[in-house]
């Protein structure tokens, strides 16, 4: 399989090293910085370096182009690679709006596919809790918790496209807890209504530094949602209390099955347990993971996760979370259709500090 990255930042030396598998090959590389190109190239044997997207698609011809590259460059890039047929898979978040988002997916075609990194949902602990969960042994969701505390200094942000609507799409919520909120949404399903608030406390940034949420599922169960880049204690920990069972975990940029931990209601223990026993165990969640399905099913000509439906829903919950801080009430799906100010952008072109 040819595969190309474009954007050779930090994140791309990631996406190469979990692309060392059996029958593939990063063909080529595109940045607009040469040094950098040059160095990555170096590093990880790629043949072949552009500084322009479309001459490395017209020339590389790739299967797959996995987009690294800074989040408002996604659309652009994205729509390119659609449509000159090769595949694509983007790192989080997809698009900075809605609107984007809906332009590239209608650009997909079966295939050409369009999926997003979200690695978090390949480890074996969140798909043992999604089978549980499927299975009905857990009983309804009722309640769930979706922290990342996390902690970025000013010189984080001092980077030219961070911490901007314009470039970056958003702050903790958008680029940092949407990996959690995709696993809360992956597992809980469509969300109905979010209430919300969004602070710029401490960092000389244009967007929120945090955001704090209670949202409502379409199964009628409700979470607490907190993103923060203020957290000196740095942790992400998600919770998911059923009829039958709590099912918890904590970890901070990645897992293994011994960061989850189960605990059965009273008179469910040895349902839930024996349920668990058999499920599947031993993946982390990581890129290799994500990437390897990811592989397996292009050549098997399947969609690969995460597919368009899933990434929108995902993205739509943190459009959500900064329509009702910015608009100081209750927001639902229909606050966020085509022609409101919050499909268009996700600020809806204002802040309120």
């Amino acid at each position: 399989m040819r595969i190309a990255i474009v954007g050779t930042g930090n994140i791309a030396r990631i996406h190469a090293k979990a692309l060392a598998m059996p029958g593939v090959a990063i063909v080529a590389a595109a940045d607009v910085e040469a040094a950098r190109l040059a160095e990555f190239r170096e590093q990880f044997g790629v043949p072949a370096g552009y500084s322009d997207v479309a001459e490395l698609l017209r020339e590389a011809r790739p299967d797959l182009v996995h987009l690294c590259t800074p989040p408002w460059l996604h659309h652009e890039q994205a729509l390119a690679c659609l449509r000159a047929g090769a595949s694509v898979l983007v790192e989080k978040p997809p698009t900075i709006s809605l609107r984007e988002f809906d332009e590239v997916a209608a650009a997909a075609g079966e295939p050409p596919w369009f999926a997003t990194v979200f690695q978090h949902r390949s480890g074996s602990g969140h798909r043992r809790l999604k089978a549980l969960a499927g299975a009905g042994v857990l009983g309804r969701p009722l309640v769930a918790v979706c922290h990342t505390t996390w902690f970025r200094e000013q010189a984080y942000f001092d980077v030219p496209w961070r911490g901007r609507w314009d470039t970056e799409g958003g702050g903790p919520t958008m680029g940092h807890g949407i990996h959690q909120m995709d696993m809360l949404a992956d597992v809980l399903g469509d969300w109905t209504e979010v209430s919300a608030v969004a602070r710029r406390q401490a960092r000389r940034v244009a967007t929120e530094d945090l955001s704090l949420a209670h949202v409502t599922f379409a199964s009628g169960a409700v979470a607490s949602v907190v993103n923060s880049v203020l957290s000196p204690r740095e942790e992400s920990y998600l919770r998911f209390d059923f009829e039958r069972a709590t099912v918890e975990v904590t970890h901070l940029y990645g897992y293994g099955d011994d960061d989850w931990l189960i605990t059965p209601a009273p008179g469910h223990e040895q349902d839930v347990l024996t349920a668990a026993k058999h499920a599947q165990t031993g993946t982390r969640s990581g890129h290799h993971a994500e990437f390897t399905e990811v592989v397996a099913c292009l050549r098997a000509g399947r969609r690969p996760p995460v597919t368009p439906e899933d990434s929108r829903r995902t993205l739509s919950l943190a459009a959500a979370i900064y329509a009702s801080a910015f608009t100081r009430r209750p927001v639902t799906p229909d606050d966020l259709a085509p022609g409101t100010p919050f499909y268009h952008e996700l600020n809806g072109g204002m802040s309120r500090w």
